[in-house]
This record gives C-alpha cells, structure tokens and sequence, in this order.
C-alpha cells in the first residue's frame, strides 16, 4: 500500500555498535510511505562468533526470515551442525526479536544422501548450497564433481523438494574474471537442469539477462546499483568488491528491467557479508559488501526510480515464500521516504565494519509497522 502522510521526525536506531557519522532524520512536508508484508533475507551471511554478534541485530531489524549462508569455518556441511549454528544465531539476537534463521547445508562432494533426508525432516535445514571450490569466501571444501559424487545428493534432493542454491561461478583461471558466471551457466547449469528438471534450482547474485525462464534467483543491491566502474572510481575500492564481481552498466540496467517487470522468479537476497575492515583494506582484501543496515531502502530505490513501487512488495516479501513453499509473513513493514544518512562504518571491540554507501544520503528509511 503506498500513501502520503505528515510524519513527525525521529531517529535512525542502529543497535549495538557504536555509529560514525551523521544519523538524524530531516524531515518536512509531506512523506510517501509505503506499507509492505514484513520481507525476508533469501541470502544472507551472518558468520560467527563476535562477528555474528555484531551484524545479526542488522538483519532482524528489518527482516522475518533469513537464508543463512553455512560458509563458516569449518563450514556447515550437517543438520547437527546447522542445528548448532541456528542455536548461536538465536542467542546473539535482540531481545523480544522474531528473527527467524533458516539453515542451509554445505554442499561438498562427500555430502551423503542420507545427510538430505536428515535435513528434510528437521524443521530446521531448508536448502542445500553448491560452492565451486575455491570461488569465493570459505569455498575451499565446495564441489570439485556435481555431476560424479554430488549426483546421488542431488536426487536424494529432489525426492524431498530441497532447493539447491548456487554460487554460479566456474573457477578456471584460463576464463576471463567476468565471464565467470556465463561459461558456468554454459557449462554447468544447463546440462544440471537437462539431467535433473525436478531439482529446484535458485542462482544467487546472478546475470539475470541470461536466466530468464531458467530457474529461480535472488537479486542483491550492489549487482542492482552499482556497475565495475564502482571497483575503481577514485582509486581501488576494496568496500565494493565482491563475488561475482559488478559487471558492465548494460548489464545493471538488465538486471533492473528484468526485476521490476514482476517476474515471480526472482526475489530478494542481500547477500549482506560482513567482514572486518582491516579484512577489506589490505593486500588480499576479502569478497564481501556488508549492506543489511540499507539494503531495503536501496531496493525502495530502484524500483522507484523504475516506476515499480507497485511491484516491490511482491519482490521483497511474496515471490520469496511462495517459492520454498512457506507462509508468508503476517508482520507488516513500513519504508518511509525521508532523507537519512548512512553511517560511516559500526564500530566494535573487534574493529569496524563499513556498510554499502557510507557516508551518503539514502531516500527511504524502513521502520517497523
């Protein structure tokens, strides 16, 4: 439901981390404010420990339900595990919080059959995911033979309806880093959906221009609004490298065009991942944008800016559930239109994580209904 009302002006509140930079509200007139059924996170890095502790308020703040990601270390690759892992989530969380983590399995290629049926009755597990070894972050224990070993874990999938969410990367240094993601689609997707048309397959931050009517995906904010020339504006921005990497602006706008037509086949998934600063500014700075703080109000962005405000609900909350075949949320949402200023980093006794935008001006604030 979208509106105009007078909103009285308030403060921006981020919990547990001391904030740099300004964080008042400015506000006059009249404002839009967009109610929506509360969103969930499809993709979402929460890591561990004081890590974990840091960045988990972010995330319930804004959303009902998450996909976490089980690239630990060691990674997740058991339900004991995930139950374990979902255990320490719910401890770091705020109190009276309803953040709800859904737990995904380490796909590797010693991952049994009998560990998907384990899974799929547990309550707990709800996807599988495949990293190519050695693609991204903690993807040193992923797949080397999907179709070999992996093969029967696949079928033992879709004889429970388990999704399989894909890092969709090959990893050949021969290929060209951005076209890492169209010779996996080549060489990998297709013929996985050729052998096993049954498996429900999500690609994460993936070109969407050459998924249309393939499978399911989720769509992040930085592969929304930012193309590789963000990677080197100014100089080297290690805050806005990430896996895979931005590609080319016509692609951006692909990417846009294809989310805000309504297509019911792609949902939100931050791919929010955190990762302390002194792990993002050095010689061998790691893949990661930390954007749970801002993402919905960047999302808010771009379909505004494409005339879709009428399809951002759908994208943010109902595409998503319908998919995995859970109830939508009953919780409502609002995002306002009104100016705030993202921080310039969190700061915590470990160090400081800096979020997507630092320092700029975002259009829309979300709060709860």
């Amino acid at each position: 439901m979208i509106k105009t009302s007078f909103l009285p002006c308030k403060t921006l509140k981020f919990p547990l981390a001391k904030v740099e930079g300004s964080r008042q509200l400015k506000c006059k007139g009249p404002r839009m404010e967009l109610t929506l059924v509360q969103p969930d996170d499809w993709h979402l890095h929460l890591r561990d420990g004081e890590l974990l502790q840091a960045v988990v308020p972010h995330s319930a703040n804004h959303f009902g339900r998450a996909i976490v990601m089980p690239n630990l270390k060691p990674p997740v690759t058991t339900t004991a595990a995930a139950v374990t892992y979902r255990e320490s989530i719910l401890k770091a969380l705020p109190t009276g919080s309803n953040f709800n983590p859904l737990m995904t399995l380490y796909l590797t290629d010693s991952t049994s059959p009998d560990e998907i049926k384990l899974a799929s009755c547990s309550k707990v597990v709800f996807a599988v995911k495949m990293y190519p070894a050695g693609a991204t972050t903690n993807s040193q224990d992923g797949v080397t033979d999907l179709f070999g070993r992996c093969l029967p874990v696949l079928e033992q999938m879709v004889e429970h309806n388990m999704p399989l969410l894909v890092h969709g990367e090959v990893t050949d240094p021969s290929v060209d880093v951005f076209d890492h993601e169209k010779v996996f689609i080549d060489t990998v997707l297709r013929p996985l959906i050729q052998r096993l048309p049954k498996l429900k397959v999500v690609m994460e931050h993936t070109p969407l221009w050459m998924l249309l009517g393939l499978v399911a995906a989720t769509v992040n904010p930085q592969h929304f609004l930012l193309n590789r020339n963000a990677l080197f504006q100014g100089g080297l921005q290690p805050h806005n490298y990430c896996l895979p990497v931005l590609k080319r602006e016509i692609h951006r706008q692909a990417i846009v065009s294809a989310v805000t037509s309504g297509s019911k086949r792609f949902f939100l998934g931050t791919d929010s991942a955190p990762h302390e600063r002194r792990r993002k500014e050095c010689p061998c700075g790691c893949a990661g944008i930390y954007n749970a703080p801002v993402a919905l109000a960047l999302y808010a962005k771009v379909f505004e800016e494409a005339g879709a405000l009428d399809k951002l609900e759908a994208f943010t909350s109902l595409n998503d559930p319908d998919f995995y075949g859970l109830p939508r949320n009953t919780s409502k949402i609002k995002l306002i239109k009104t100016s705030w200023k993202v921080p310039e980093s969190f700061s915590f006794s470990f160090g400081d994580i800096i979020p997507m935008f630092p320092g700029e001006t975002l259009e829309w604030q979300a709060s709860s209904s």
